[in-house]
């Protein structure tokens, strides 16, 4: 990739911090056919976002870590600290791609299979064993 793709390309990256002015976009989890519709992978496409950081930021990090504050300060009011949390939250969950019916109930069965087998296992080595006992010790 030449040097002014790459510019090009973090030119459109959009890192600001507020969040309460950013769009939340939530994937479809169709990300294996988008690939086989257009023939290449992310990285072909120069999809994969990079983030450049300046050395002045490193510094005000470690500034900021050696000083012994953490970025933030935790100060402020805690309701509103808790509102934003929840916030938060509901943007990550609006990102979660959630199971169908379908795969819930096949993943359900999987489970609950892999239970009684484990179940029966630890039953029969208990059984074994208590067995042995009995004759040890009798």
């Amino acid at each position: 990739m030449s040097p002014l793709q790459d510019a090009q390309r973090r030119e459109r990256i959009d890192v600001s911090d507020d969040d309460d002015t950013r769009a939340v976009s939530r994937p479809t989890g169709k990300r294996s056919s988008r690939r086989a519709r257009s023939g290449s992978s992310d990285h072909e496409t120069g999809s994969v976002a990079t983030i450049e950081r300046s050395g002045r930021d490193e510094g005000s990090r470690k500034a900021a870590k050696s000083s012994g504050k953490k970025a933030g300060g935790g100060m402020g009011n805690p309701f509103k600290r808790l509102v934003k949390f929840l916030k938060e939250v509901v943007q990550e969950l609006r990102k979660v791609i959630w199971p169908s019916r379908k795969q819930m109930v096949t993943y359900t069965t999987v489970v609950l299979v892999f239970v009684v087998f484990t179940v029966a296992f630890i039953s029969l080595l208990d059984l074994a064993f208590n067995w042995g006992v009995n004759w040890l010790f009798g």
